[in-house]
């Protein structure tokens, strides 16, 4: 098949490239897969949504993109085997449970608290897990660029006040307001966290599927959507019963947003895993965290949350970190 020939060929390519720096079109691939990203997480913010949300965007992704899922189904899904089959389960899963808990997460915590610290703990565990087992060398430069990612995601989350708060002892005449805002700070800190553990979970998974199992990005992130719906329909009857399914008023609710997340969201995801074909897994996944500075600017000046100041000082952290990463 054409795209057999044409995977052989760039993985050819990938491990002679494998322990080298970010190539302009990889980092490209990242910065416009990071504005994505930032900008749909702002949509689900701005939704409320909950687990039927997350049901109803993966539907609206099966359909808009049900002709590209079809084309390249029909290009490769005759040479997948069990390998093939198992990565996108093993994907499936670890999507689902990441995407909930985000949700659920937007819910109880703000923006710049659980975006960063989920997308910004996984690239530790990710880069770990690929130097490990993957084969890939991150280099002095590298972890460096890595440290400068991890002190920005400390600033844009709260820096040493969110962390003096976070462990503080309540005062003995704290207000309710002041209660409320402890409450959402440290669910946010655990739900952020949780959430990085799930993301660098799927990073390897989907990294290692379309560098050495011959999977296009496309296929695997239109099928591993596939196999999310069923398990997100039983998250959603588990949590609330057969009443939970969505019904007609809550599709008018949120079926805007839900069709911008299903259709945009499959974009940047297929862009950076392009890239990690390109370049090593080490280096695309913590580069990806320079959507820190859309989200810091869109959490702190379009939802009006605290902290700007610091939050924007962290954010250019992660900038620099990523130049690091990508020029080393």
């Amino acid at each position: 098949m054409a795209w057999t020939h044409a995977s052989g060929a760039l993985r050819a390519d990938v491990a002679g490239c494998d322990n080298r720096g970010m190539s302009a079109l990889a980092l490209s691939l990242v910065l416009a897969a990071a504005l994505i990203h930032a900008s749909w997480n702002l949509i689900a913010k701005k939704s409320g949504g909950d687990t039927r949300f997350a049901l109803i965007t993966g539907l609206t992704n099966a359909l808009v993109w049900a002709p590209a899922g079809a084309w390249f189904g029909w290009q490769e899904l005759g040479g997948y085997g069990v390998t093939q089959w198992l990565l996108i389960l093993a994907s499936a899963v670890l999507h689902t449970l990441y995407f909930v808990t985000l949700l659920r997460g937007y819910r109880h915590g703000d923006l710049t608290v659980v975006y960063p610290l989920a997308r910004g703990s996984a690239p530790l565990v990710t880069a770990m897990c690929a130097t490990l087992f993957m084969g890939e060398v991150l280099g002095l430069g590298g972890w460096l660029g890595l440290s400068g990612i991890v002190a920005g995601i400390v600033l844009i989350a709260g820096g040493p006040a969110m962390l003096r708060s976070l462990f503080a002892a309540a005062p003995l005449h704290d207000g309710e307001a002041a209660r409320v805002q402890r409450e959402r700070l440290r669910a946010g800190v655990g739900y952020g966290l949780l959430t990085g553990l799930f993301i660098a979970g799927y990073s390897v998974i989907d990294g290692y599927a379309v560098k050495h199992a011959g999977m296009s990005p496309v296929a695997l992130d239109y099928f591993g959507n596939l196999a999310r719906l069923p398990m997100v329909l039983l998250l959603v009857i588990a949590v609330g019963g057969m009443a939970a399914v969505p019904d007609r008023a809550y599709l008018k609710q949120v079926w805007k947003p839900a069709l911008l997340i299903g259709a945009v969201a499959p974009v940047g995801y297929v862009m950076v895993l392009y890239a990690v074909q390109i370049a090593p897994l080490s280096r695309v996944a913590p580069a990806r965290e320079v959507s820190m500075l859309f989200a810091a600017l869109m959490g702190g000046v379009l939802l009006g949350e605290r902290d700007r100041a610091a939050r924007l000082c962290g954010a250019a952290c992660i900038a620099a970190g990523v130049v690091a990463l990508a020029w080393q």
